[in-house]
């Protein structure tokens, strides 16, 4: 590891107890300009855990302190309940094809988060998966504290364990496959300066509105590496940080999904390192079927929204 990383890691890595509410509170009153701070949730089918995570976020830290300004849950084409349920809790609920129709909306997480800004005003933002189970409010506490009270800090990752199944199996059993196997060694080889991130991957996140508007959005599964690789290039490591938030549990997917965003990852990599182009941008896996293994061919996301800022719409918006 880097001697830069060693220093980052003991000055640039908290935990969310080191950052109780009262202070968190009195710094954003202290200068409520840039203290403004506004949830998002990407959701699509989750009906199961977004009415949960919104009702911890309202109670927490909207009615008994206000810590949080906005909650939005951008439903990117649920076809369960997930928006009425999102409405019941208290969220504000937006479709992504609502947003910026002049340019049709394509499936993927990246696409959500980058309209997001959108229908959002805070000068933080930040992000929180919606599959979350046993939810606590430091996942959103624990990563705007260092942007309410350091005002050197960009960008903030969530850290924490990720339990497999039923958490039983120790370190054996921590989910984030993906991670380990595709996004730590890309980093560790290409971006030794991000070799201190413990998720990297991870959907918490938040960022200063005026450093993500600057930056490109891949449209999938990317966006979370592409984001990260794309801070470091336009403000550098000591602007990011890292919050220890304790326990992430959450739905895991299969094998094949993860082999479908573990190509999206890397492709997004690649166009990092060279700008080049793959000849033929899909992946194909196999499924066993009735006569052997059928193939399944899927494509690549291989498409980037720019960066917010060039957005005729957002500018006018943030002018108004």
């Amino acid at each position: 590891m880097l001697e830069e990383v060693e220093r980052w890691l003991a000055g640039r890595s908290w935990s969310a107890a080191d950052r109780p509410l009262e202070r968190l509170l009195a710094a954003k009153a202290g200068d409520p300009r840039r203290g403004s701070v506004s949830v998002v949730l990407p959701a699509l089918d989750e009906e199961a855990t977004v009415g949960d995570i919104v009702t911890t976020i309202r109670r927490e830290l909207m009615e008994k302190v206000p810590l949080v300004d906005e909650l939005v849950v951008i439903d990117s084409g649920s076809t369960d309940a997930t928006s009425r349920v999102a409405r019941e809790a208290g969220a504000r609920v937006v479709h992504r094809d609502a947003i910026l129709p002049r340019i049709p909306a394509v499936p993927g997480k990246g696409e959500v988060l980058w309209r997001s800004l959108l229908v959002t005003g805070g000068d933080i933002v930040c992000f929180v998966d919606a599959d979350l189970k046993d939810f606590s409010a430091d996942f959103v506490s624990g990563i705007v504290g260092p942007l309410l009270t350091d005002p050197d800090v960009q960008f903030v990752k969530a850290m924490y364990d990720r339990p497999f199944g039923d958490g039983t199996g120790g370190t054996a059993a921590q989910g984030g496959r993906v991670t380990e196997l595709v996004a730590r060694p890309l980093l560790n080889l290409h971006w030794p300066q991000l070799a201190g991130f413990v998720q990297p991957l991870g959907g918490e996140y938040a960022v200063r509105r005026s450093l993500l508007e600057q930056l490109p959005f891949p449209v999938g599964y990317g966006v979370e590496l592409g984001l990260l690789v794309d801070a470091l290039h336009t403000v550098g490591l000591d602007a990011l940080a890292q919050v220890d938030v304790g326990v992430r549990r959450h739905r895991h997917q299969d094998g094949q999904a993860l082999g479908r965003m573990a190509a999206t990852i890397y492709r997004t990599a690649q166009l990092r390192l060279s700008r080049g182009h793959l000849v033929r941008p899909e992946l194909t896996q196999f499924e066993r079927g009735a006569d052997g293994f059928v193939p399944r061919t899927h494509a690549v996301d291989t498409e980037e929204r720019p960066p917010m800022r060039e957005i005729e719409e957002y500018v006018s918006r943030r002018a108004a």
